[in-house]
């Protein structure tokens, strides 16, 4: 799995999503982490998981693995990049260290024997992951067996603009080519991306980033992220609607650039 990931990349077809994971984790702090945790409740509208099993697709930096885990669930963390495994592993190394109730691996949403292999969760979450697979509706498909009767799935996934979605598409391609290519994504998208929103968001107060995110590290993602795919919120509405999943929370990014989050529920 480390080779063909390694040979993504090396093709200009994968974002190494790891490498900027693990800057941002330079600057985690238990402000961030806490905003994480107060993120994930709220969507899932729960103060605890206490006695749940979360599964954490595509687990990233690692910090809503985390999040979960401080919130009492029992967690199993994965990721097809190498290096956000490593980023997850430096998580529970730091808060929890030889846990036995944290598992982190290397898997793939695409590989459908592997999450059968993990059985049934009572809370599945992938946030911002299924549509950087290359193939997003297998990614649907196979996470389905994963969520437990009753169980919850929780998604976020980029909204579909039309041709500004095709615009992105041409960006995240061309940023992954080559290091010349990528350093002209950045100059042409800096002061928009990050110069405009820091400005939007310092006059209006809201420079703590939703999630415990980060403007500055959320900028390269999105510019780097590939493969890249969209759907507008109906279209993954009627697609788990029609495998028995009920629409229990909605939060659209109001038609603009970003995710669409949903919550499920399977009963």
């Amino acid at each position: 799995m480390n080779s063909q990931h390694a040979a993504e990349v090396a093709a200009g077809a994968r974002f190494t999503f790891g490498e900027n994971w693990s800057r941002f984790l330079l600057g985690l702090d238990e402000n961030r982490i806490r905003q994480a945790e107060h993120s994930l409740g709220e969507m899932l509208g729960v103060q605890t998981l206490r006695g749940k099993r979360f599964l954490d697709i595509g687990s990233g930096s690692g910090l809503f693995s985390l999040a979960a885990r401080r919130l009492g669930a029992t967690v199993h963390s994965f990721d097809y990049d190498p290096k956000s495994v490593a980023c997850t592993t430096e998580l529970r190394r730091r808060y929890f260290p030889d846990d036995p109730l944290w598992k982190v691996e290397q898997g793939s949403a695409l590989d459908a024997a592997y999450l059968t292999s993990l059985g049934r969760f009572d809370i599945v979450y992938s946030w911002g992951v299924l549509h950087h697979t290359g193939q997003m509706y297998q990614a649907f498909e196979n996470t389905v067996p994963a969520v437990a009767v009753p169980g919850t799935l929780f998604l976020a996934i980029y909204n579909d603009q039309g041709w500004t979605s095709r615009y992105w598409t041409w960006v995240k391609r061309t940023y992954n080519r080559n290091a010349v290519l990528k350093a002209a994504m950045v100059a042409i998208h800096l002061p928009y991306l990050f110069g405009a929103r820091w400005l939007v968001r310092a006059l209006t107060g809201r420079l703590e980033v939703e999630r415990g995110m980060s403007l500055w590290y959320d900028m390269f993602d999105w510019l780097g992220g590939y493969p890249f795919e969209v759907a507008k919120p109906e279209v993954v509405f009627r697609f788990f609607r029609d495998r028995g999943f009920s629409l229990q929370e909605l939060k659209t990014c109001g038609g603009r650039v970003g995710c669409n989050e949903f919550v499920f529920r399977r009963t």
